[in-house]
């Protein structure tokens, strides 16, 4: 017997039936997106294995656990994405975007590839949208980020969120900070599991996305970053506060809020669902002013988020929204009847943009009409020798020659 293979673990197939709502999803971020200004980027799915250690940190998950990395035949180190932010940055940079009207609007839908254990929402291959909004450090381009995803998430219908939100400052207030949380880690270092004092070595803000319940409860005792705000940095999350207030976008303040990658900076939020563990997340950002320089560019600021597609069709499913696939428009079911001639009218139809399908399986009349059913057409002909019948819902059957077929199907 023949082996039979099966997706590799920590991966899916995107089913038929499943597609209609993972393009209603997929469709809507990409049409909000563009009412918003950001233009279609695509990059490759591999990308050198430097951009990703560099940008996102030695001392990251990402980086330590979680890269999917190769030699090729040349011996070149390379990564399948594992986020989109970086890649993107890569492009402004090697293909001088810097010169174009600032801010350059991008986003993409494409797949990602982390290392970790599969569950329910957390694939190895999983699917995000980016957006990304580069040069311009306004505080109303962050405001306009986080209002653009929670349109979309108006649009389709979630509704089961929570937005935190929190400012990680910058190079002119962090580093004090830094020196306070490390003190203070140190005096509470037997409150630490292996994987916070690990993330404390790397870098100390990372301590803050730890998964042990009793550490995250200990570290509300630690010192926070808003706490330490230099003046441009608090005067920054003010604007972007007041800006979402305007747009009418509620959120709550999370202090511990960080992200877990090193380019971060000031704004970082948080689309929080209902589900728990490694899926409460449905879409995660934030600014870094520094990361376009970190590869090459010149002094660039920008701002971004990833919104995992399976984690919204995750929130879809907690609110009990569906989707149906699209209905046929004619199904043509032949009894007797000429069938290159169908054939034919079938073509027309379609250039003309009409959804039209056939029998191709020798099934008796019977088992064609049940099938036109199967489809949800909107309109079956029964084709015959000497003419056919038309048949649409709440509407008397239409008997019609051959030669008029075409054009009574097309009014």
């Amino acid at each position: 017997m023949a082996a039979r293979f099966q997706a590799p673990r920590g991966t899916h197939d995107v089913l038929p039936a499943e597609q209609p709502l993972w393009q209603t999803v997929t469709g809507a971020l990409a049409e909000v997106a563009e009412r918003y200004g950001y233009r279609r980027i695509q990059t490759p799915n591999f990308e050198d294995t430097d951009l990703f250690q560099r940008t996102s940190g030695q001392g990251s998950d990402i980086v330590q656990k979680e890269m999917y990395t190769f030699a090729d035949q040349g011996g070149r180190s390379l990564t399948l994405r594992p986020e989109g932010t970086a890649p993107i940055a890569r492009a402004y940079v090697e293909h001088g975007m810097h010169r174009d009207p600032q801010p350059v609007k991008l986003y993409t839908v494409a797949p990602m590839y982390r290392y970790a254990a599969p569950q329910k929402g957390r694939f190895r291959e999983h699917w995000q949208c980016s957006v990304e909004a580069i040069g311009s450090a306004d505080p109303a381009l962050d405001a306009e980020v986080i209002q653009l995803y929670a349109e979309f998430a108006r649009r389709v219908g979630i509704t089961q969120y929570e937005l935190q939100l929190n400012s990680i400052g910058d190079g002119a207030c962090r580093p004090a900070y830094v020196e306070r949380l490390g003190a203070w880690l140190d005096e509470h270092a037997d409150a630490l599991d292996a994987d916070a004092r690990a993330k404390r070595a790397t870098n100390p803000l990372r301590v803050f996305d730890v998964k042990s319940p009793a550490v995250r409860e200990a570290l509300r005792e630690a010192p926070t970053i808003g706490e330490s705000l230099c003046a441009e940095c608090a005067a920054h999350f003010a604007d972007v506060r007041r800006y979402l207030d305007a747009y009418g976008v509620a959120y709550t303040l999370e202090p511990t809020l960080v992200r877990g990658l090193d380019y971060y900076t000031r704004t970082v939020f948080e689309f929080v669902g209902p589900e728990e563990k490694a899926q409460s997340a449905i879409c995660s950002g934030g600014r870094y002013d520094g990361l376009v320089e970190e590869i090459g560019g010149p002094p660039t600021p920008g701002i971004g988020f990833g919104a995992g597609i399976e984690r919204a069709l995750l929130a879809l499913e907690q609110e009990g929204v569906t989707a149906a696939p699209a209905p046929i428009d004619v199904f043509f079911a032949l009894d007797g009847g000429p069938r290159e001639r169908i054939l034919g009218v079938m073509a027309e139809l379609r250039r003309a943009g009409l959804a039209c399908d056939a029998d191709y399986a020798g099934r008796s009349l019977k088992g064609q009409l049940t099938q036109a059913g199967r489809t949800g057409a909107r309109t079956v002909v029964v084709a015959r020798a000497d003419g056919a019948a038309v048949r649409r819902a709440g509407e008397a059957e239409v008997l019609v020659g051959l030669d008029d077929l075409l054009d009574t199907l097309s009014r």
